[in-house]
Order: C-alpha cells, then structure tokens, then sequence
C-alpha cells in the first residue's frame, strides 16, 4: 500500500524551510479513507503544478518521500483523521509525473492522476506497487531511498515480552527525552532498523539520512561533526554508539553505552548534560507493568536509590544567578509503562510518572506507599503527585533542575561507572562554547522563554521571491504534535 500526498506547488514552496528541519508532515484524510491497516505506510509527497498551456489539467511533480504514520487518538473532526509522514526524505531529483508514467500502462497513469486530485489518497495495492518499481527504475538513490523507507515501514513493533525490545524502548525513550527537552527534531530517532545481535543498543540500528546534503541545500557548511564532548569508551565489555543532533546552528551529543549483556541489566538511566552551565540531570528508569502501574520496593530498588544519593553529591553550591534551582535533586525516577498493545510508532512515547529522589524517601516513609500484605509500592495509586513529561522537561529546559559546577571529567566518570554497574546509559550533551556554536545561558532562556515547550518555529530565511498565500490553518497545526507526548 502507498500513500499519495498532493499540495499545491505555493504552499510546498512555502514550507520548505520548515520541513527540511523537522523531517515530518502531518494531514489530515477522511475518516472514510482510512484502511483497516493503520501499519505504517510508504509515502510520496507531490507538489501540483499550474497547468502548462495546451494541457488539460495540473502537472505533478515529486518533491518528498516518508513513511506515513496514524497516531493514535488524533482527531480533529468526526469526519476526519490525522497521519503524520515520519521520517520525510527530500526526492533526490524533483521528478515530473510524466517521467515516472512513462513506463506504467494508460490506465494506470490515468488512474494515478485521477487520485493525485486529493490531497490525501490511498493508492491500490496493485497501482502502488508497480509505481514504486518504476520509482526504483529512475536510478540507484531512489532505490536506495526507497529500500531504506521500506525497512522503517516494515520494521516490527517492540515486543515488551523479549528482554532485548524493553532495553531498546527505554534507550529510545531516553533519546527522544533528551532531544525534547534540547528542543531538536525527533524525526532522526524514528528511522530505526532492528540491531543484529541483542546486546547492541539502539543507536546503532539508526539509519543515517541518505540525502543529506539535499536535506540542506540552502547550507552546504551545515554537515554535522563528530562528537568532541563525548567518545566511545574503551575496552572490551563497553558497546558505545554516539550519534550527533545538529539544529538550528545547535549541536547534542547522544550516547547509549552499554557495559553488560543485555539479560544482566539492572535498568536505563538517562544523564542530560548541558556543557554551558555545567549541569546534568539523571533519569533512573523502572518500569511499571502496564495494568498494575505499581512496583514493589526491594532491596534492589532501596540500593538503587542509595547510588542516586551518591550521585547527587556531584552537585557544588550555586555562585551564580544562573546556578540556581529549585530543589537539589538532580536525580529522578520515572515509572514508565508501554501499552501491550501498541502497534503504531514503534518504541512510542513512553508514559510515565517522574518522582525527585527527596519526593520518593518521603513517599517511603508514609503509610500512602504501603501495601496490603505489608510492603511498599511505588506507582500511580500510591503517590498523590508526581511530574508528566511536559512538566520534566519545562523544568531542565529552563535550568530549574539539575547540578552545579559539574566537569565534562565527572560527566564521563559516572557514565562509565553506571554502565559498569549494570546499566544501559543513555548520555545527552548538549554543547556550549567550543569550536562549534553554542548558547549562552542567557541565549538558552531566551530560546526557551520564545514559544511554549515544543512550539518553537525556527527562524525563516529570508524569501527570494513574491510571498504565496498563507496554507490553511490545519495543515499548519499539523506541523506540531509531540508537544505534550504523555500524561
């Protein structure tokens, strides 16, 4: 089954900018469309061209190619429904129709164009598939890119019962986190291809972008380095993948380090560093079962917190204004659970509940924690407060959580000793001063304070041409909808 988007060449023009950096596209369809296959989809995006004289009708052009999404519970209408096209890849030539028709039967060419006069279409089995070998035929990068939105369509759901899957749910998690809360596309993080062995971590079944430099046309020095802050570690028990994020001028490093196979792992931390103030937060996961939503409190999990103690000590008094926080707990649990049932976007958001490290030894010392046989449990019945996703990362975005005076040195030395004692490490640095761009403490609250969490449009580039009409307000809408991705 293929997808077939068609926009107005103006209003494609007019968004160019901000889906090269974002790498998605929301629509909507009509509900009547909808298949009962909400798998997700390749997807070919079309810009309609004014009719050329002598000709009957529209010419078409392609200018995207993604894998089309249906996020759960996303409605705007009764008579509509939403898709999201993640991960969007630029065509690596604007084709015309007539090019890719040329090899395809009267009917079929006629039939396609017929479709292409919806914005929204789903194409026949048949008809997409015989359009997809003709796309294969243009030459080796479309195939290429084609091959490589195929696995991600085609890649199978986490399975929550195999050891290996809920590692790599909690890496990915930890990954999407981070960029949220560095307000950087999460697009990359959803072209993923299933590791080959069980230990690997989930970094390394990124699939790069493979049209890059067509991506980013407008910049050609926009060519994202290597990582400076972090490196892979040494030795032979170590599995370390570091991948760069690069926005807006904006660089973050994220590593997943792995220590131990994958069946003696204790759990994933996350450790979010931003170099300019010297300050990190970590993030200690546990996983709820998805009906109970509670954990017992164990020895493991009462150690555990003891070692988040220690952790905590890293932090120095504040000296300056932009040193303060609001509490002086830069460690958190989060509670998180994945649906059973979740078929959609693989790994999703997870849900979940943060908890500050004082918050859960007060919790452990009051009777709301303890359960019917005796015992203690941690979960949504058992703790009158706690902090969504959208409250954490308001809080680290604006330097309100987090430690004092912490050294790149102290940053690798308890990322190793956390791999080391049996933890999936996922460690997020977002750069400061160096040789690449970097964000006063200033700049960053002022980047945070401009829009709300996860609204923030990047600058447009200044137009070199007669500016087109504004799109329709719920294609714009669409362009933003990770704001708040669990409650």
């Amino acid at each position: 089954m293929v997808y077939a988007i068609s926009l107005s060449a103006e209003e494609l023009d007019d968004i160019d900018w901000q889906l090269q950096l974002d790498q998605f596209m929301g629509k909507t369809m009509g509900s009547s469309m909808r298949t009962r296959d909400l798998s997700p989809q390749v997807t070919l995006v079309f810009a309609r061209m004014h009719p050329v004289s002598g000709t009957a009708g529209p010419a078409y052009q392609l200018r995207w190619l993604g894998v089309v999404k249906h996020p759960k519970g996303r409605k705007i209408a009764t008579r509509d429904a939403l898709i999201r096209v993640e991960p969007l890849w630029r065509s690596p030539a604007r084709v015309e129709l007539a090019a890719v028709t040329a090899s395809l039967s009267r009917e079929d060419a006629a039939e396609l164009t017929s479709m292409l006069s919806s914005e929204v279409a789903v194409l026949p089995e048949a008809l997409g598939q015989r359009l997809v070998t003709a796309l294969r035929d243009l030459g080796p990068r479309f195939a290429q890119l084609l091959d490589r939105l195929t696995s991600v369509a085609n890649q199978a759901p986490f399975d929550s019962a195999r050891v290996e899957d809920r590692s790599w749910q909690e890496q990915y998690d930890s990954a999407r986190l981070a960029l949220t809360i560095g307000e950087f596309p999460l697009a990359p993080l959803s072209s993923w291809l299933r590791p080959p062995s069980p230990h690997d971590t989930y970094l390394s079944g990124l699939i790069p972008q493979p049209t890059e430099q067509s991506l980013i046309e407008h910049d050609a020095a926009h060519s994202i380095p290597g990582p400076r802050l972090l490196r892979p570690w040494d030795g032979p028990d170590f599995r370390c993948d570091i991948h760069v994020f690069e926005h807006e001028g904006r660089y973050i490093e994220v590593a997943n380090v792995n220590a131990t196979p994958v069946e003696g792992r204790l759990g994933s931390d996350l450790i979010y560093y931003h170099e300019a103030t010297g300050s990190f937060v970590m993030v200690q996961y546990k996983r709820l079962p998805p009906a109970e939503r509670w954990v017992y409190v164990d020895d493991r999990l009462r150690d555990q917190l003891d070692r988040l103690e220690a952790v905590a000590q890293a932090s120095r008094p504040p000296h300056a204004p932009h040193d303060w926080r609001l509490g002086s707990d830069p460690c958190f649990l989060k509670l998180a659970y994945w649906p059973e049932d979740s078929q959609a976007d693989p790994g999703g958001p997870a849900a979940g509940m943060y908890l500050p490290l004082s918050y859960v030894r007060l919790l452990l010392q009051d009777d709301c924690t303890m359960g019917p046989n005796g015992g203690r449990r941690l979960g949504y019945s058992y703790a009158d407060r706690h902090l969504i996703n959208s409250q954490f990362v308001e809080l680290v975005k604006h330097g309100l959580a987090g430690t004092v005076g912490t050294s790149r040195e102290e940053l690798l030395a308890l990322g190793s000793e956390r791999a080391l004692e049996g933890y999936s490490v996922t460690i997020a640095a977002e750069l400061g001063d160096g040789r690449h761009p970097g964000e006063t403490v200033r700049e960053r609250q002022r980047r945070a304070n401009s829009r709300k969490a996860g609204k923030r449009q990047p600058k447009k580039p200044a137009p070199t041409r007669v500016k087109p009409r504004k799109p329709v307000v719920e294609d714009q809408l669409f362009l933003d909808l990770d704001e708040d991705f669990a409650g």
